[in-house]
């Protein structure tokens, strides 16, 4: 058992909980706006990448409600193991709040690199 501070550890889950919401209501209203432009006349060049697009916007959506279901079911494990065990954790369970961490920060990568990818398409799209 490691001793740990618990409340810094349940507060950064938490701030990656609201992050990941945000990015789902950024990227849910991303996917509305692709829908929009592609009632426009489009070649089928920007067909193909409205469909590209459409599909990792469905993708890293699945994604994001993953990892926060994950990061909400370890915030809860982090509440019961310090109550079980008198206010100390496994090292599987700081194991876990890392790769979360490393999972958290590859998404946001991702997500980044999406949001580029869509607003370089609206740039040439309009």
């Amino acid at each position: 058992m490691v001793q740990a501070d618990i409340p810094q550890l349940s507060g950064e889950c938490n701030t990656w909980r609201e992050t990941l919401r945000q990015y789902r209501d950024e990227f849910t209203k991303d996917k509305s706006h692709l829908q929009h432009v592609a009632s426009q006349p489009l070649s089928k060049d920007q067909l193909q990448q409205v469909e590209h697009l459409h599909n990792q916007f469905h993708i890293q959506l699945i994604n994001i409600h993953d990892l926060k279901q994950a990061i909400k079911a370890h915030d809860r494990n982090l509440s019961l193991e310090v109550a079980v065990h008198e206010g100390s954790l496994s090292k599987d369970t700081l194991t876990n709040h890392e790769s979360l961490l490393e999972q958290y920060q590859s998404l946001g990568k991702t997500l980044q690199e999406l949001r580029e990818e869509f607003s370089g398409f609206l740039d040439k799209a309009q």
